[in-house]
């Protein structure tokens, strides 16, 4: 399986290695340092990297934008339950982040978006087994049965 890396631009290294793993993801020191962490969201698969603005900005000619007033990007991370969800954005919101909006239930699905102090979002959601593989139609069917 191929891996995943999002980078994500922050101000304060310490402050966003702080809040990663408030909800939830490990910090790998190997590929750490003053500029950039590396936040293990699944193990040998999907990762962050946070770097700091000056040293994200050495990968683009192009000037970064601030996130906080200009989102481009909400990174969506389904976890196995809706109690997953709850548990990962109270911790979120206690490290420093934000919700800007209520939770969204789809009865099949539910998300809750949570912003990091540096304004890049992120989406926990839980989608019901039965229609993350035939789909939603197939969950409400079930439902109805």
């Amino acid at each position: 399986m191929p891996k995943m890396f999002v980078n994500l631009p922050v101000t304060d290294l310490d402050r966003a290695k702080a809040f990663y793993t408030a909800v939830g993801f490990t910090i790998n020191p190997q590929f750490t340092d003053h500029n950039a962490a590396c936040v293990v969201v699944e193990d040998d698969h999907s990762y962050f990297m946070i770097l700091l603005r000056e040293f994200f900005q050495t990968f683009t000619d192009l000037p970064l934008g601030d996130p906080a007033k200009s989102p481009i990007s909400a990174t969506a991370i389904f976890v196995d339950s809706r109690e997953e969800v709850d548990v990962a954005v109270a911790a979120g919101l206690a490290a420093g982040g934000t919700e800007a909006q209520p939770a969204s239930d789809y009865g099949f699905m539910y998300q809750r978006q949570l912003t990091d102090p540096d304004g890049n979002i992120l989406e926990f959601g839980y989608m019901d087994p039965v229609a993350a593989e035939k789909g939603p139609e197939a969950y409400m069917a079930q439902q109805q049965a």
